[in-house]
């Protein structure tokens, strides 16, 4: 009697674990070995519970009138036009999701299309809106009464960022959701510390939810969908690309150790299930047909932050073992074994053209990363006479993709598709005008016009995308004043035209020349930013050394 008592208690609760009513749920995480399932687990005598509990949502806080008085006097509750709407949503399927695909395409254009779009989730919404705006031409932002695609950015953002402070929202997929988006926004002065905010708030959604862990780890969980699923893998993935990348622009620890996750590695179909369910009507409207192929190159982009974190943590951790020549070589033979997508094939799209190209920038700033320190430093066990022939051979490692990275974007600007740059481009050049910056202090007086030369290059290209992005303001006028020290003569070029981009745009064409923001304004903006502070031998000493990820943040903010 006893053992069937104790068999009904398992059943029971085995079936309030796994078999939640999956509607309206919201996923909770708890630990292998500490969390309240493994106790539970002692009243379970054949199986492992799942870890991934799906838990009924908690409805969004009631808000009383004066907070509702308070978000529509902010314009939350004012979406902008039609025309404006539909450009904003084709911009971010376009050109935001393929680099960050953490939301379900079919779900917010079904919205749209229906009429439906303010019953969408609000915060959400305007995050999308957000990441959008720096795509959408001069027509669109002009018509919705702003000046400056900045200025439509800065009110979109301070609407997202409103509704996420005060909106009563409790549903985490959102708030990560909206926190990865968020963290795209670079503002003047110390608010460009946004993006390191946003993203360390989204990765701890991410760990509370246990997208890091395998919802199927300890058996096949049937309480999750493989729609979750997919969507899971997408979100914590976008999450650790993030943290990879800004840990190098922000010279900053990772949030993210591999070690705890096992969360299975994203497949391209992860990004397709959404898109291939929307309508296909809707699908021609706002879907790029390369988006299968975009697919593919995002999921090269996440093996890619996998490998640029093994190369930070072997060479740039403050407590590292010094690695061996074995060491080294076994990860350069992995970088090199990198599969990444052919520039020129044939019959590629504008748009795949570029982001083809954006994976090979990440793959070059990789690779300086990389062979950077060993141009100074030496590792375990390299024969006397052969360290001074190691160091060369990595300098000239370090040399060659910090040129190829000046081909890639060469390529762009000649092809007009500078536009299509999205606010993660402008770090990807600091690596390589840190190179050029340091072969410039070194070399010849021949090799030193020739590194200018270069490094001149990558300034102008700093130029174009400042008339977006902020950030590209403050690594442009950084470096200035940086090569002036060796220079103290230079000047930077400036652009001959209006805009690097073409006119005749569409939401898969970069805003154009007839739709650009003027020069004038941009080109000194640096400098209105606090340029004018002297910079010494020290600040060039630290931005140029070899062995270590300099902080070009921390150091603006203590100048």
């Amino acid at each position: 009697m006893s053992a069937m008592i104790s068999k009904k208690r398992e059943t029971g609760l085995k079936s309030l674990l796994l078999h939640w009513d999956n509607r309206d749920q919201m996923a909770e995480f708890v630990s292998i070995r500490t969390g309240f399932t493994s106790t539970l687990d002692a009243c379970s005598s054949e199986t492992t519970l799942p870890r991934h509990l799906l838990l009924p949502s908690r409805a969004r806080e009631y808000l009383a009138e004066e907070d509702r008085e308070y978000l529509r006097m902010k314009g939350v509750f004012t979406l902008p036009g039609n025309d404006a709407c539909s450009e904003l949503l084709r911009c971010y399927i376009s050109h935001v999701h393929p680099v960050m695909p953490i939301i379900e395409i079919d779900q917010v254009l079904d919205y749209y299309h229906s009429g439906r779009l303010r019953e969408y989730n609000i915060l959400l919404l305007w995050s999308v809106f957000f990441a959008a705006v720096n795509f959408v031409p001069q027509s669109i932002y002009e018509k919705e009464g702003y000046k400056s695609r900045k200025e439509m950015k800065s009110a979109l953002y301070s609407r997202a960022k409103c509704m996420y402070n005060n909106g009563g929202e409790r549903e985490k997929i959102i708030l990560l959701q909206s926190s990865l988006l968020l963290g795209f926004w670079h503002s003047e002065l110390d608010e460009h510390m946004q993006p390191w905010y946003w993203t360390g708030i989204a990765i701890t959604l991410c760990q509370v939810l246990g997208l890091h862990r395998n919802p199927d780890g300890s058996r096949y969980n049937s309480s999750v969908t493989d729609r979750q699923r997919m969507l899971w893998r997408r979100l914590w993935w976008s999450c650790f690309f993030r943290d990879r990348w800004l840990g190098l622009t922000f010279g900053r620890p990772f949030r993210i150790n591999i070690q705890d996750c096992d969360t299975p590695w994203p497949l391209a179909s992860d990004l397709m299930y959404d898109v291939e369910a929307t309508a296909e009507f809707l699908y021609a409207a706002f879907v790029p047909s390369e988006m299968p192929r975009l697919a593919r190159y995002w999921v090269t982009l996440v093996e890619l932050s996998k490998l640029l974190g093994d190369c930070i943590i072997m060479n740039y951790q403050i407590q590292r073992p010094k690695p061996s020549v074995d060491d080294v070589e076994a990860l350069e033979q992995r970088l090199l074994q990198c599969e990444l997508p052919d520039q020129y094939e044939k019959g590629l799209t504008r748009l795949a053209t570029f982001y083809c190209c954006h994976v090979h920038l990440h793959y070059q700033a990789l690779l300086m990363t990389f062979y950077r320190p060993f141009s100074a430093e030496i590792p375990h066990i390299v024969p006397s006479n052969d360290q001074e022939d190691w160091c060369l051979r990595m300098r000239r490692k370090t040399d060659a993709a910090a040129s190829q990275t000046n081909a890639i974007l060469e390529t762009l600007a000649q092809i007009k598709l500078l536009g299509f740059a999205g606010p993660m481009t402008p770090p990807l050049l600091v690596p390589a005008m840190q190179t050029h910056l340091y072969f410039c202090r070194s070399a010849d007086p021949l090799s030193r016009t020739f590194r200018l030369n270069k490094i001149d290059t990558l300034m102008l290209v700093m130029e174009e995308l400042q008339k977006t992005y902020t950030a590209a303001s403050v690594y442009r006028g950084i470096f200035m004043k940086a090569i002036q020290q060796i220079f103290p003569d230079y000047r930077p070029s400036t652009l001959l035209s209006a805009h690097a981009a073409s006119p005749g745009l569409t939401s898969t064409d970069p805003p154009g020349s007839a739709n650009a923001e003027p020069v004038a304004g941009h080109i000194g903006e640096a400098t209105d930013q606090g340029m004018e502070t002297s910079f010494n031998d020290e600040f060039v000493d630290a931005l140029m050394d070899q062995a270590s990820l300099f902080n070009l943040w921390e150091y603006w903010n203590g100048v």
